[in-house]
């Protein structure tokens, strides 16, 4: 007889990469703003609404630096029609005019279809029908796009109806049941620009109260914030690349050994982002995801020393230690030891693993499922595992982790009827609770770990960001570029204020996301748009230390090519 509920933690993890060509520089793809409209502010609504509902939610500083940074310029923008550093903000704006040649016009359309047809598109007839005028979305993706008749021929409202829409559909849910955006679904064609400013002003209002809602959640005990480390670097990897050895023994690493002065960098990543999150949120976070769910011996000492509570990763992660530090048997075999807190010898941190088989189920299966079917199937898993674990499942925790923004395009409606589902029933279930990672810390007793096998969320392994031609060749032009600022630091001919942004500038390049993307098994058109900003990003290093940027970096390092599932922002465990 169960008589102990099973403590199940929904981790949410919020990010973005720095999307501005440099520090000031326009940005160049639009994911922060959109992703705001459509997900951060869905997800915030949800727990809203169901204000039992407990939960972890994660951002990434960089994030929050970019929200913010939208919020004011969207502001700016309203009040004085000062255009944004957004290209495509710009255009819905009416402040940027549309282009009057084949090639800039092509590339509006090339944009406005970013996101997943089936659910954002085709639901859309108006929209839909645009594109088919001109036979547009038969050759969305293509790199030299033939359309059914010259796109210099078609007037201006066309793609500012186009350009519209497209915001419309990446509205989330709760935004779009506004009455001025119902207005403007009704009119479906010939949006004029007050229906534009109209538009823009959603947006702006939606990004300026957006962290202020998960503050406001976390204050009332509902939500636990936490963070990753500032620019969302794999601190395993800057503090030594050896780190990819225990998890991949064979592959072959970087020509640069180490990367220069990184235990440095990893510390300073630690120490800026709890700047950056005390700034947004007035509070300490207890626990950090570490980039990618990237841990390591050293990186957990790391947290040991800013005082970090508790920080999580991957199955695989803890698959691979477990047998490292000697364990089998039941308890693996059957996942037991999975749903328990892990604590490493003479560390205080609390190591949580997520269970990759429920989480995928929400990342990758459910989305074709009907809400009812998906909600009923889930709670069935986490009602069975309790039932497995019995007297003992209070004294267990199950986590659930995945980004809070990627998966929801491939549902219906954003998951709009799947979530407020999925937490009804989580909140009635007589067999398991929500919970926060911090509430279990005195609850619920870790389990020793003797050692720890590096890796992260993926696939166990550091594999989707070093150990292959394309990325090892990333991470040489980044360690040209380390190198190039140690020197000139040292040197003495960096002034205050110029060693900063040339810092900050690093710190963008050191992020994770370049890296995830060089490869031929991704998309060719994601590999071209983040190869191509990483080759920008680190030129600006090169720049801001007054040096020519070397000639490799005006070479495509990665090319892709790839269009199968299991690619893109998200990545199945299998």
């Amino acid at each position: 007889m169960v008589n102990s509920k099973l403590n199940v933690v929904l981790c949410w993890h919020m990010h973005q990469p720095w999307y501005r060509d440099g520090l000031e520089g326009e940005f160049r793809l639009p994911w922060v703003y959109l992703h705001a409209i459509k997900d951060y502010s869905d997800m915030a609504m949800h727990l809203e609404k169901h204000p039992t509902m407990r939960a972890v939610v994660n951002f990434a500083p960089v994030l929050l630096e970019q929200l913010d940074d939208y919020s004011q310029q969207l502001q700016t923008l309203l009040q004085s029609g000062e255009p944004t550093k957004d290209p495509l903000l710009n255009l819905l704006a009416g402040l940027a005019p549309i282009p009057s040649d084949e090639a800039g016009r092509s590339q509006i359309l090339q944009d406005c279809q970013r996101c997943y047809a089936p659910r954002m598109i085709q639901p859309w007839a108006e929209f839909q029908g645009l594109l088919d005028m001109v036979d547009a979305a038969e050759v969305a993706g293509v790199e030299n796009p033939k359309y059914k008749y010259p796109l210099v021929y078609l007037g201006e409202q066309y793609f500012l109806d186009v350009i519209t829409w497209y915001h419309l559909a990446w509205l989330g849910q709760s935004l779009k049941q506004q009455d001025s955006v119902q207005a403007l679904i009704r009119k479906a064609q010939l949006f004029d620009q007050n229906d534009r400013q109209q538009l823009v002003a959603v947006i702006a209002n939606c990004l300026q109260g957006l962290i202020a809602r998960y503050r406001a959640l976390a204050e009332r005990g509902q939500v636990e914030l936490s963070m990753t480390p500032y620019m969302h670097p794999i601190i395993p990897l800057l503090q030594d690349f050896s780190n990819m050895k225990c998890a991949l023994p064979d592959a072959p690493a970087p020509q640069a050994t180490v990367y220069p002065e990184g235990k440095e960098r990893a510390r300073w990543h630690m120490q800026r982002g709890l700047e950056c999150f005390q700034q947004y949120f007035g509070q300490r976070p207890q626990g950090v995801w570490l980039s990618e769910g990237g841990v390591s011996e050293s990186a957990i000492a790391l947290l040991d020393e800013f005082g970090i509570r508790w920080t999580a990763s991957g199955e695989g992660v803890w698959r691979n230690s477990s047998h490292l530090s000697g364990y089998y048997g039941e308890p693996i075999d059957s996942k037991r030891d999975l749903s328990k807190p892990h604590s490493l010898p003479n560390s205080a941190v609390r190591i949580h693993f997520r269970d990759d088989g429920l989480s995928d189920l929400i990342g990758f299966k459910y989305s074709n499922w009907s809400a009812a079917e998906a909600v009923k199937d889930f709670i069935q898993n986490l009602e069975n595992t309790a039932k497995f674990l019995g007297s003992e499942a209070s004294q267990h925790s199950l986590a659930v982790i995945l980004d809070g923004e990627n998966a929801w395009e491939y549902y219906p409606d954003n998951a709009a009827e799947f979530l407020d589902l999925l937490y009804t029933e989580l909140n009635q279930s007589k067999l398991v609770q929500t919970a926060c990672f911090a509430d279990l810390i005195d609850q619920v007793p870790p389990k020793d770990l003797a050692k720890i096998c590096a890796g992260s969320w993926v696939y166990g392994s550091f594999s989707t960001w070093i150990g292959s031609e394309d990325k090892n060749r990333g991470w040489d032009y980044l360690v040209a570029a380390k190198q190039a600022y140690d020197d000139e630091l040292a040197a003495g001919r960096l002034a205050p204020e110029a060693q900063y942004q040339a810092s900050q500038q690093l710190a963008v390049c050191e992020g994770s996301d370049w890296f995830w993307w060089f490869g031929d098994y991704n998309a060719t058109e994601s590999v071209r748009d983040f190869e191509r900003l990483f080759r920008l990003q680190v030129k600006q290093v090169y720049k801001l230390l007054n040096l020519e940027p070397p000639q490799n970096l005006d070479i495509p390092l990665s090319k892709g090519g790839s269009s199968a599932e299991n690619i893109g922002t998200m990545r199945r465990n299998v």
